[in-house]
């Protein structure tokens, strides 16, 4: 059993930056690849990145590739979002979720994660 808290989220201008964490309960984390999904009004969720257990490989999806960064310690049982250059369309709520998968191909299907977190609200103004 894995349990995961999300904070950092908040209201940030358009060009500006925003971090955040994940973090996860249990003695297996590092066993668990850990993905960055977000959802805004009225939209499906959708992947954002995730960082592969073992490889600790990362993967973005197109349109935050150069401006987010994905991270982890799994010492202190904790994965980071780095989000720069933030633009309006990336308002939504932020879910990190756990999963044992690490094949990049399946990476941003939700269905590959057996746990999430509540969630975290960006809004970024124009």
């Amino acid at each position: 059993q894995v349990q995961l808290v999300e904070s950092g989220g908040g209201l940030v201008q358009a060009g500006g930056s925003l971090r955040l964490s994940c973090a996860a309960s249990g003695r297996t984390f590092s066993s668990y690849t850990i993905g960055w999904f977000r959802q805004a009004p009225g939209k499906e969720r959708e992947f954002v990145a995730a960082i592969a257990t073992i490889t600790w490989n990362t993967y973005y999806t197109d349109s935050v590739k150069g401006r987010f960064t994905i991270s982890r310690t799994n010492a202190k049982n904790t994965v980071w979002l780095q989000m720069n250059s933030l633009k309006p369309e990336d308002t939504a709520v932020y879910y990190c979720a756990a999963g044992r998968t690490y094949e990049s191909t399946r990476l941003s299907e939700k269905t590959e994660y057996d746990y999430w977190g509540q969630g975290t609200q960006v809004t970024v103004s124009s």
